[in-house]
């Protein structure tokens, strides 16, 4: 088997699984009250209507949502951050906010999978927004599983993108992903979509 398509097997298994964790999250972030819920979801008729939770149009708690592998990327996050933050948002940046490499120190791989994804859950269910960057080749597969939690939890979800790259059938978004947004900020230029997200924040709300 040629590299190339070592390669392309892999990206299909990475998708294939961040498409079943997201799965799995929608299920265990609204099955908890769905039975309670059951017979207020129901119309006339008797079938089941599904929607988004509520959302909610207050509060100015973000998550961050985004690739933070390479130093570009987390320069690229934090200066993000930082405009949010100087409109007023408390942003939870995972890369500066979550656990410290300390706190991790001794751990087993599973240890620290169950400690960051439970504290990663635990601030977006505690969030207003979710702020989802999209750059790169595809969306991250984490980030994809926090937007798909922040959406079936009721969050504002925004999306961030400057990555020409796109996915097949002339379309630049996944539908799945740009569905679950109230806005997205889509610029080819990284500077002047900073600038748009600036302008955009000095008039309105995300």
């Amino acid at each position: 088997m040629s590299l190339i398509r070592v390669k392309n097997t892999f990206r299909r298994y990475n998708r294939l699984l961040a498409l079943a964790l997201t799965v799995i999250m929608l299920a265990a972030t609204t099955g908890c009250g769905q039975h309670a819920q059951k017979e207020s979801n129901t119309n006339n008729g008797g079938a089941v209507v599904h929607a988004q939770a509520d959302v909610s149009t207050t509060g100015k708690r973000i998550y961050f949502a985004a690739p933070l592998f390479s130093e570009a990327e987390r320069e690229y996050n934090l200066k993000i951050a930082t405009i949010l933050e100087n409109h007023g948002y408390d942003v939870f940046l995972p890369q500066r906010d979550g656990f410290l490499a300390s706190e991790l120190e001794g751990k087993t791989e599973a240890e620290k999978i169950e400690k960051i994804f439970a504290k990663d859950r635990e601030e977006i269910l505690k969030s207003d927004i979710l702020f989802f960057v999209m750059d790169g080749r595809v969306p991250d597969e984490g980030a994809c599983v926090e937007l798909g939690i922040g959406y079936a939890s009721g969050k504002r979800c925004y999306g961030f993108k400057s990555d020409a790259r796109s996915l097949e059938l002339d379309m630049d978004l996944n539908p799945m992903i740009a569905g679950c947004f109230t806005k997205t900020f889509y610029n080819l230029d990284g500077e002047e979509l900073i600038k748009s997200l600036e302008e955009y924040l000095k008039d309105n709300e995300l």
